[in-house]
């Protein structure tokens, strides 16, 4: 197996591991911070989500667009699954001496269901945006400038995704109208300040990943280049 495939096999699976992480323990909350009398709180869930849009980037930057998509419908689908064997397990009756009891599983599995929705309906929008604005820049750029590429279209895309997951929480989950601006506001800042920290990161990535590949173009066509004909097809 070439390096180039062995490492997209890696690198989906950092992903899917991290999109089912954040689902699985979103339900915990803690204080990371505070601006005057103004507590920032935010899910655990958070804590590996941005890895996600690093992860994505790097994708991006060296297979193209179409393979990130590719691998942004595969966490979509690992999380259905997760989802539905989470469901199954928590109406099976647990047994007397049961180290884990039906009420404590339920307590912190059972619950998690308009949390993964919420989830899945912003990472759907916020990593097909991502995507899309990161090839946006590069072709603008020329393929220059990283960093620019890097942070806007992360910050954008996880404004959207705060925003999505805090609305749907608020509207059909455990928050209130009076919890949206906080926990948007701390949300969003949590996550603008980790996509700064892994600009190094991607940089970092790209330049010792990138003379692993052949000196060839990784990226994909464009759909106007795919769509020309040949001129020496008969």
């Amino acid at each position: 197996m070439l390096f180039r495939d062995r490492l997209y096999l890696i690198l989906a699976g950092i992903f899917i591991a991290s999109l089912v992480t954040c689902n699985l323990i979103f339900l915990k909350f803690f204080q990371w911070g505070s601006i005057g009398d103004m507590a920032l709180i935010v899910s655990v869930g958070i804590l590996p989500y941005p890895v996600t849009f690093l992860v994505t980037d790097i994708l991006s930057e060296l297979y193209g667009k179409k393979k990130a998509d590719a691998v942004v419908i595969s966490g979509l689908v690992s999380s259905f699954f997760i989802v539905a064997v989470v469901a199954l397990a928590d109406n099976i009756t647990a047994i007397d001496g049961s180290p884990v009891g039906d009420e404590t599983f339920h307590q912190v599995f059972g619950l998690q269901k308009i949390g993964v929705i919420a989830s899945m309906a912003a990472y759907l929008i916020a990593q097909f945006i991502d995507i899309r604005i990161f090839h946006f820049w590069r072709r603008l750029t020329k393929g220059r400038h990283l960093w620019l590429r890097n942070n806007l279209s992360t910050i954008p895309s996880q404004l959207v995704d705060t925003l999505t997951v805090i609305f749907i929480l608020t509207v059909w989950g455990p928050f209130t109208w009076t919890d949206f601006p906080g926990l948007f506001f701390s949300g969003f800042l949590f996550k603008v300040i980790v996509a700064a920290v892994d600009t190094p990161l991607f940089y970092l990535a790209v330049a010792w990943l990138k003379p692993h590949f052949e000196e060839t173009e990784h990226f994909e066509e464009t759909e106007e280049e795919a769509a020309t004909p040949n001129p020496a097809t008969p």
